[in-house]
């Protein structure tokens, strides 16, 4: 390695951690389950996981798994058009489409690829892009890569903003396509995107509406199939990208779910899916399974939302501020990232695992620690969690 390249990041990571920016790596040596064993800390509550459902360690799920692996092997070892594509695949994204209300859709290694592959595949110089200012940083990457390989246009509306939207829609007028791309829950704040209004808008504007789903599959609407379903307009969302990363299993993967032509033409001309390996078996096998499972226990999803009103009306009742909502993310903001990071080192010391978020994942003065409630959790685990916040809450002048 070139010393004067080493010498330059190791000052930069020194001063990370004379600021108490340094971000630290635990160690899990157990499922994610709401209890898991921590390398160096024993049992951990754990308040900083995206398993929503509890569904990671759920015997079905894991037994999918690995009859998929002695069935076929350890991976896919091609890409989807040489050789990668196997029947669990098919299986798969067939479910997925089912599940979120599409036609069609179509498997990656992640949510983030799938992202990274919509926009710079299907727009160019005449067409428009408009992103919601708190999109994920892998729309606003999407966005980027369009702009830079294709050339097309975009624009950013202010959060959940509708009367901005207008305007951006109007000022996109006359381009061949215009996708509204937005986030379904918006991951940092937990707050949901205003999908009705905006599938309103965009027929009324000859517009597309993309949404990454990422944090609402299996999570919103009485069935757990999303936002759409949440909003009353399952089956009128454009295009759909999601994970299997998070509440379905929480392995890996992910995918874009539309038309049956758009995944076709995905399937034909996204980089992200011609150049990369495709899904391992066993991930799709394990992630069927927790679709499978969800449909068999709607109570799950029922049960996630009544522990995430618990707690935040517990964390409101302690004294903080979490940020209202109707999601089980809840954010408590606490200012400057050196603190949220001191916050989350202090609750770990309790037994309870939850990170704190600092810029330039959330902006200066905005760091927070963010909470995850899963429908693992029992009421004894967020009691257990809320005895810690309080206490480290008090130490640090919170609360």
């Amino acid at each position: 390695m070139n010393d004067t390249l080493t010498r330059r990041l190791q000052a930069e990571l020194d001063e990370f951690k004379r600021t108490g920016v340094y971000k630290r790596l635990n160690y899990l040596d157990a499922p994610q389950s709401a209890v898991t064993k921590m390398e160096g800390r024993g049992d951990v509550v754990i308040l900083s996981s995206n398993n929503y459902l509890g569904l990671c360690d759920v015997p079905e799920v894991i037994a999918a798994g690995k009859a998929a692996l002695d069935k076929y092997g350890a991976g896919t070892g091609s890409v989807r058009f040489i050789c990668g594509t196997f029947t669990i695949h098919r299986e798969l994204e067939a479910e997925l489409a089912k599940l979120v209300g599409t036609e069609a859709s179509l498997s990656y290694v992640s949510c983030w690829n799938a992202n990274e592959g919509l926009c710079p595949t299907l727009l160019g110089e005449s067409d428009w892009v408009i992103s919601d200012q708190l999109n994920h940083a892998s729309i606003i990457d999407s966005v980027r890569l369009a702009k830079v390989i294709t050339k097309c246009q975009s624009a950013v509306y202010r959060h959940s903003d509708m009367a901005d939207l207008v305007e951006k829609l109007e000022a996109a007028k006359g381009a061949r396509t215009k996708i509204i791309f937005t986030d379904g829950i918006f991951s940092m704040e937990g707050d949901v995107a205003k999908l009705a209004d905006i599938v309103e808008l965009a027929r009324k504007h000859d517009a597309v509406v993309a949404v990454d789903d990422s944090h609402a599959t299996g999570v919103m609407g009485r069935t757990g199939r999303g936002v759409a379903e949440h909003a009353g307009v399952l089956g009128e969302v454009d295009i759909i990208t999601s994970t299997l990363g998070k509440a379905l299993g929480g392995a890996a993967g992910g995918f874009t779910a539309s038309s049956a032509a758009l995944c076709d033409y995905l399937t034909q001309r996204s980089r992200p899916q011609l150049f990369s390996n495709a899904l391992p078996p066993t991930v799709a096998a394990s992630a069927l399974a927790a679709i499978q499972y969800l449909e068999a226990h709607p109570e799950r999803v029922a049960r996630l939302h009544e522990n995430a009103r618990w707690f935040r009306a517990a964390l409101t009742e302690a004294g903080f501020k979490p940020l209202p909502g109707e999601t089980p993310i809840i954010p408590v903001i606490l200012g400057e990232t050196a603190r949220a990071i001191q916050m989350s080192e202090m609750l770990l010391e309790e037994g309870v695992f939850v990170t704190g978020f600092g810029y330039p994942v959330v902006p200066q003065g905005h760091a927070r620690v963010r909470c995850q409630i899963s429908a693992a959790h029992t009421r004894e685990h967020l009691d257990f969690a809320l005895q810690a916040f309080r206490k480290a809450g008090r130490k640090l002048g919170v609360i």
